[in-house]
């Protein structure tokens, strides 16, 4: 059975959705009888919101005119919770209704947030690039103050001190100028500068043990794209392999099968007017026999620039695909 408290609170509910509420109607949705009603009604007037009484035959009760909630009562963690849901829900085309829901459920959780808290979310959002695709979960969930605080410096251009453990354990302390927070594949990414350098680096937010805003300001490059900074870095990094070929296909068909995290992808002229495009295919990885099951799915004419040994690989595929085409069951 619900507590009193919690009965209250879903009366006042019932009245903010505006218009007369009689006492029945108002008993049998909070499951009470009708004194009851009016008790808890007394509860909220003792709260001084300001519940009317009208009299009549439609009579019943409804909320004073201009009466506005207080602010909203989330913590940290669980307003960035409801926000990064709906535009994760948005992204992914996961919520029931239009962008236009989304976005108008957002605002009014927000017109009810604290200030302070309000503006630091608007800061995240401002921040953040979602590139990952519908059904991807997270399997590394960063600490929502360091969240907040590298969202902040991103919205004011303004450099971080980080402390950060690498995936072989060892830990850094370094500065940072950050240009944006990317979620990708499940994973939160920060991009930046690191000055001490003069190069760009992406960190890993479930890694940063320790971030804090540093004095003044810097001016992050024109048209800086997070986003595609990320993926041409995970694209690149050192594999044991590197692998080039030649497909001919458009990048955007290549990506169907190899997404832009995997392989940079860069189209060619065609030779003839009119002639199917090649594009030039680069990706760098730690195992080649999972490649020529891919290359094949791709349905296209291929060819192995490097290394030598996807070719073998692809030739004994086909030679298996061959093999089973000409299988008959018993």
């Amino acid at each position: 059975m619900a507590r009193p408290t919690a009965r209250v609170l879903a009366l006042l509910e019932l009245l903010q959705s505006g218009g007369v509420r009689t006492v029945a109607e108002l008993a049998d949705r909070l499951g009470v009888d009708e004194r009851t009603v009016r008790r808890y009604v007394d509860h909220l007037l003792d709260l001084d919101v300001p519940v009317e009484s009208v009299r009549g035959r439609y009579g019943g009760y409804r909320l004073g005119a201009g009466y506005r909630l207080p602010p909203l009562m989330l913590s940290d963690d669980e307003a960035l919770a409801v926000l990064l849901g709906l535009v994760a829900g948005r992204h992914t085309g996961l919520t029931a209704a239009a962008d236009a829901a989304g976005e108008t459920a957002a605002a009014k959780i927000r017109r009810v947030l604290p200030e302070r808290l309000r503006h630091r979310l608007d800061a995240v959002l401002d921040a953040l690039t979602l590139t990952a695709a519908p059904g991807s979960r997270a399997t590394a969930v960063p600490d929502s103050q360091v969240l907040l605080t590298v969202a902040d410096a991103v919205r004011g251009h303004r450099p971080l001190a980080v402390r950060y453990t690498a995936a072989d354990g060892r830990r850094s302390e370094r500065t940072l100028h950050p240009y944006g927070l990317v979620a990708h594949e499940g994973r939160w990414y920060l991009t930046g500068a690191d000055p001490a350098v003069g190069e760009d680096r992406t960190l890993r937010l479930d890694r940063i043990v320790g971030v804090r805003t540093l004095p003044g300001a810097f001016e992050p490059p024109a048209a800086v794209d997070p986003a595609e900074r990320l993926l041409h870095g995970l694209a690149t990094a050192p594999y044991r392999y590197r692998v080039v070929l030649r497909v001919r296909l458009t990048a955007e068909r290549i990506h169907l099968r190899l997404p832009a995290s995997v392989a940079v992808v860069q189209e060619m002229s065609a030779v003839e007017p009119g002639a199917a495009r090649w594009s030039r295919v680069e990706l760098r990885v730690d195992r080649l026999d999972w490649l020529p099951a891919v290359l094949a799915s791709l349905d296209a004419p291929f060819a192995v620039e490097e290394p030598a040994e996807l070719r073998t690989l692809v030739a004994a595929f086909a030679e298996r695909l061959a093999e089973s085409a000409a299988r008959v069951p018993d």
